[in-house]
């Protein structure tokens, strides 16, 4: 088998070209203004401090992968400048046109050396900046001398060629953009005749001409670092190949395109015989990070394609850059195609053993590749868990362990020790403790005989342990965040049984689960220390370069457009954020998980806030996937307790704002509320088609998702129960049930347990369904699941009921006991049947009269009848209707009674003859 090919050595990062010629006049014009002919006209000192912000701002952006040509820094300059930008333009054109012969070159970086502080040879002058050597210009400035004296003839040749080249290319277009400002403003008269008047051509281009011949003809040349004369025609013909990424994804990778590199613009009005430079590695390297936050914040709506094509760009101009594997592992893992992440997956580690790539000197111990092994199984490991792998991940991941063990790489064994704990807690797999028994210390010494649950808990505390004493702040935060989650659904019981006559309470814990998460949240006053310079500078830099026009001062802005400028404004003051976005996505994730308790413990608007929390400040910083996950909670919200015609308005919002893919959270949300509205106006047809989507998504081709059958299964019952095939939805239930109790999800055990007693009260059998009542509030009590209980209570009370009216007291005294959760927090499906099962109580029990207080009654059948004609559940609907009509007719009120009946007439025709073809919800499908 052939050895796969090595990549060239990595050589000097940092290469000399026009751009950065350019920059360093500009540096001089912003540290010697008074030296300039004429002299620069600053007018005020925060004009002064634009320019050098502006040029920061060039050295460290990554907004692109290219070098901008002459003609994009000639319009950034009149941007950032206003009136005084014509004057740049004008001295940057003309002093790059007077670099016509080496001699030049080295008088101006001779000059350069006066600019830098520490020199005794220095001599100051008025209004003269100093830049420090060791700040972000003085070292680009150090490093563009370093690499001019490093220059040999034949390089510097070939410099003033590409400065011919890249001033040619901006002059083709002068005309124009100078017709431009003379429309713009009736002053520049005078600056116009001087580019007219430039003989540039004469001067310099006819050297240059003769120097492009030169090459065409000896067709060898050598290239710099970075440059590439010979790629591009190999960029040209991948140009040709590929279509229009606009026309391929249409307006639903729009909100990406800012993430994307446009294949189409580094090349275009390039000169056919110049080069191409790409940015510094600190600079590309940057912009891949950047790339990679974008493909984890948007998923498969990520465009494939037109990126490839960039990535494909970067490996033929810079091959040492071998983390374009990685983005392009990055890339095929959220595309979900297995193979390709696979294989770019393993090219990356073989490539670069695990090294990003970025220009450091090498470390003297010679131990780089050190953890870079175990780091590629961790990789790989939760490459296995994204589709659904949970064995093979476990297996990948133990092995990790045991090397990690082997090189004393402790960062490493806790990163493996919290990827398990992720593994357990996604899929609980039932065979992992004879897969972790194969590993060394600290597994091996862990009891075999423990179960998924108990394993989880020791190898959170473990990877808690280790984290907080390698001082990993995000790791430990994020240990905080898993045992919050533990705590959440796990009841604590100790690790070693002492006979049955030992006391404990299977009880969860919720101080528990919110102590973690407040420490958790301590992470925010911590991320200073572990900030990288990169994702801070980089991050500003080309934010502040992107939002150019929209930052300016306002006597520059037009009139009409000021307020929507302030608002521009006052969003891109907000985005930047020196806070990493690790931190941030930590700090969402506890909201998110706050959340989700609340809905738990049964406190609707504490879950709400928190989901509006999380919306309203991490949703820039977080997946497309978690922000999904809290628009489905907001709407979720909406349909509960608003109804679904306000629920369906949000989802169509929510639709567009996230791409619809399959296991989306959106599709799920969608699937969810098809399925509730359909049973609830009786269309069986349309809930069964809706079970049946659920049943493909739950399918495990594509990955196992537990959660997702977990649904699936649910919803199939419950629309047999509907459609009175008591036998078939007990058995899925039952099936059900063992699935959950076998992966250890006792809170749907609960669930499970309550759609059972509902089957048998629905199909007569009362007593059947009281065992499995109260074991469902013996699930509830035990996770702390209190608007579930109530719910339960609710069932019991139903069930007590159906038996004659001599329960009707004890299901009055359950329906009392749950009213202030069930009213308080409960949703308008919950509060009616509340309302309509203590009315039939009070009907029910001989000692009410209806003639003394038949208000008590009728009150609580209008308020459930109109909270049921909101959700379009004629089955509720048409009881309660039925029982006002009853009320009625003993009354007297035979006008009302005929009221009632016609509307308890209207729901059960709407009920038996559902519009199976004419249903609006169809086209929603």
């Amino acid at each position: 088998m052939a050895s796969p090919p090595q990549p060239p050595p990595m050589t000097n990062a940092f290469a000399l070209t026009p751009h950065k010629v350019s920059v360093c006049l500009l540096l001089q014009t912003y540290a010697l203004p008074a030296q300039t002919t004429p002299p620069f006209p600053f007018s005020s000192v925060s004009q002064h401090n634009r320019l050098g912000l502006y040029l920061l701002a060039l050295t460290k952006s990554y907004d692109d992968i290219l070098e901008p040509k002459l003609e994009e820094l000639l319009n950034q300059l009149k941007e950032i400048s206003g009136s005084l930008g014509h004057w740049l333009i004008d001295h940057l054109t003309s002093r790059l046109s007077s670099l016509s012969a080496p001699d030049d070159l080295f008088s101006f970086f001779t000059e350069m050396r006066g600019i830098l502080g520490g020199s005794d040879s220095v001599v100051m002058e008025d209004n003269q900046v100093i830049l420090d050597p060791n700040s972000n210009l003085g070292l680009f400035l150090r490093r563009c001398i370093l690499t001019f004296n490093l220059l040999s003839f034949e390089g510097l040749c070939h410099l003033l060629t590409n400065i011919g080249s890249y001033c040619k290319e901006a002059m083709s277009s002068c005309m124009p953009y100078e017709t431009r400002l003379l429309d713009e403003s009736s002053n520049d008269l005078e600056t116009l005749s001087e580019y007219e008047n430039m003989d540039l051509e004469n001067f310099m281009f006819g050297k240059v001409n003769e120097e492009i011949e030169a090459r065409k003809q000896a067709s060898e040349r050598v290239p710099f670092h970075l440059h590439g004369p010979k790629a591009l025609s190999g960029l040209v013909e991948d140009i040709e190949v590929v279509a229009d990424p606009s026309s391929k994804h249409g307006d639903k990778c729009g909100e990406t395109s800012a993430y994307v590199h446009p294949p189409g613009n580094e090349l275009r009005d390039v000169d056919p015989y110049g080069e191409i430079f790409l940015r510094t590695n600190w600079q590309v390297q940057g912009y891949l990070m950047e790339q990679a936050d974008a493909i984890e914040k948007h998923d498969s709506s990520f465009s494939l394609n037109s990126f490839e094509l960039v990535l494909r760009q970067i490996k033929k101009l810079a091959p040492e850059l071998h983390r374009v594997h990685f983005l392009r592992y990055l890339n095929s893992l959220y595309h979900d195609d297995y193979f390709a992440a696979l294989d770019n997956l393993h090219r990356y580690f073989d490539y670069s053993a695990g090294a990003e790539g970025f220009d450091s000197a090498p470390s003297s111990s010679g131990s780089n590749s050190s953890g870079r092994y175990e780091i590629g199984l961790i990789y790989l490991g939760m490459m296995h868990l994204h589709f659904g792998h949970p064995k093979q991940a476990l297996q990948v991941l133990t092995e990790a362990v045991r090397f990690s063990q082997q090189q004393s790489s402790e960062s490493c064994l806790a990163y493996t020790l919290a990827a398990i704990c992720n593994v357990l807690s996604e899929f609980g797999c039932s065979s992992s403790a004879g897969v972790l028994g194969t590993s060394f210390s600290p597994i091996t010494s862990m009891d075999t005989s423990l179960s998924v649950g108990q394993q989880l808990f020791v190898l959170l505390r473990e990877s808690l342990k280790r984290a907080e004493s390698l001082k990993l702040k995000r790791l430990v935060a994020s240990n905080h965040l898993a045992l919050a989650k533990f705590d959440l659904l796990h009841v604590q019981r100790p690790l070693l049984s002492f006979g049955p006559k030992a006391s404990m309470k299977l009880r969860t814990f919720p101080i528990n689960v919110c102590k973690e998460l407040r420490l958790c949240s301590h992470l925010i006053s911590e991320f200073g220390s572990e900030s990288s310079t990169m994702t801070t500078d980089g991050v500003f830099s080309t934010t502040w370069l992107n939002n150019l026009p929209k930052s300016m001062d306002s006597p520059l802005l037009p009139q009409e457009n000021a307020h929507r400028n302030n608002c521009d404004a006052h969003r891109f003051f907000t985005q930047l954020s020196s806070v990493p976005k690790s931190v941030l996505q930590l700090l969402g994730s506890s909201y998110i998980m706050r959340s989700t308790a609340w809905e738990m413990y049964g406190s609707a608007p504490l879950a709400r806030i928190n989901s509006l929390v999380y919306a309203t400040c991490f949703v820039d910083a977080s997946s497309s996937s978690d922000a999904a996950s809290v628009h489905a909670k907001l709407i979720q919200h909406l349909a509960v307790f608003r109804g679904y015609k306000e629920a369906f308005a949000a989802l169509k919002v929510a639709e567009e704002k996230f791409l619809t893919v399959s296991k989306s959270v959106i599709l799920l949300l969608k699937l969810q509320l098809l399925h509730e509205c359909a049973l609830h106006r009786g269309n069986l047809k349309l809930a069964q088609q809706v079970c049946d989507e659920l049943g493909v998504l739950a399918s495990s081709v594509s990955g196992v998702d537990k959660d997702l059958k977990t649904e699936a299964s649910l919803r199939h019952a419950r629309t047999l129960l509907a459609a009175n095939q008591f036998s078939q939805a007990a058995a899925v239930a039952h099936s059900l049930f063992c699935m959950c109790y076998k992966f250890n999800m006792q809170v749907q055990n609960a669930t499970v347990l309550l759609l059972l007693a509902e089957i048998h009260k629905k199909s007569g059998n009362a007593v059947l369904g009281l065992p499995y009542a109260l074991a469902s509030l013996s699930f509830c009590q035990s996770f702390n699941l209190d608007l579930l209980k109530a719910s339960a209570t609710l069932t019991l009370a139903e069930l007590w009921l159906s038996l004659g009216s001599n329960h009707a007291k004890r299901a009055l005294t359950l329906i009392h006991g749950a009213l202030p959760m069930i009213l308080g927090h409960g949703g308008l499906e919950l509060q009616a049947r509340a309302q309509i099962t203590e009315a039939k109580c009070y009907l029910s029990d001989p000692s009410y009269s209806v003639f003394e207080d038949s208000e008590v009654v009728l009150d609580l059948l209008r308020q459930a009848s109109d909270e049921l004609q909101v959700l379009e559940y004629h089955e509720l609907a048409a009881e309660a209707f039925y029982l006002m009509a009853h009320v009625f007719d003993k009354l007297g009120q035979l006008e009302r009674r005929e009221e009632a009946a016609a509307s308890f007439k209207e729901h059960m025709m709407a009920l038996e003859n559902p519009q199976d073809e004419d249903d609006p919800l169809l086209n929603m499908l």
